[in-house]
């Protein structure tokens, strides 16, 4: 009986997982307003009823995909702040960081891009809503460097904000070089991102609060 609950559980997963996929496929080349529940089933192999037993609608698949989009990345970075030595260290390992999470999840990454302001209302909050947590943790890393000191709660959420823009839109520009295959564009973005974190990181030595 328990073998039988576990190959159920096994397949209902394995079915979830072929639509999780197959949406994220087909996102490559258009946005989730304009996909439909049959493309989806299709592309997976399974009936539309299957898709409804997994999922209420489209923008729940949406979801779902955000919080799995994010996931990675947010060990990743958190790894990063945990363990850099200093700010330069910090910096030249969260832009490779960055550039390999773009290469190793292009899928993922193109999705976020294009549904951050995209037309299905519950996905994009869901975005900003992982984002945020996102930019809470990082404030809680920064939090406990010694140059935060004397900080207040909300200049460190307004610098980890800036930090997770920041980590956003090097991620999208790393995209279009990678999928252009242009290496010496990712090299520039590379350096400009460094760049610009130790401008960050400069005028946060010398902030004097809001």
């Amino acid at each position: 009986m328990s073998h039988t609950v576990g190959a159920r559980q096994a397949q209902k997963q394995q079915s979830r997982r072929a639509l999780m996929d197959a949406g994220l496929h087909l996102l490559a080349d258009q946005n989730l307003a304009s996909l439909g529940v049959r493309e989806v089933t299709r592309e997976a192999g399974l009936s539309p009823a299957a898709f409804y037993r997994h999922f209420p609608d489209l923008a729940a698949l949406g979801v779902v995909l955000v919080e799995e989009s994010l996931a990675s990345l947010h060990v990743m970075i958190r790894s990063v702040l945990a363990e850099a030595d200093g700010a330069e260290e910090l910096i030249d390992r969260a832009v490779e960081v960055i550039r390999q999470h773009v290469r190793e999840h292009r899928p993922h990454v193109r999705f976020l891009a294009r549904e951050r302001h995209g037309g299905v209302r519950r996905v994009r909050e869901a975005i900003d809503a992982e984002l945020g947590r996102f930019a809470a943790e990082v404030g809680s890393a920064l939090a406990l460097q010694p140059v935060s000191q004397g900080w207040s709660e909300q200049d460190l959420r307004m610098l980890a904000e800036l930090y997770v823009d920041h980590m956003v839109s090097t991620a999208s520009a790393f995209l279009e070089a990678q999928e252009e295959v242009d290496p010496a564009r990712e090299r520039r973005i590379a350096a400009t991102a460094r760049l610009q974190l130790r401008l960050i990181s400069l005028g946060r030595r010398h902030w004097q609060g809001s």
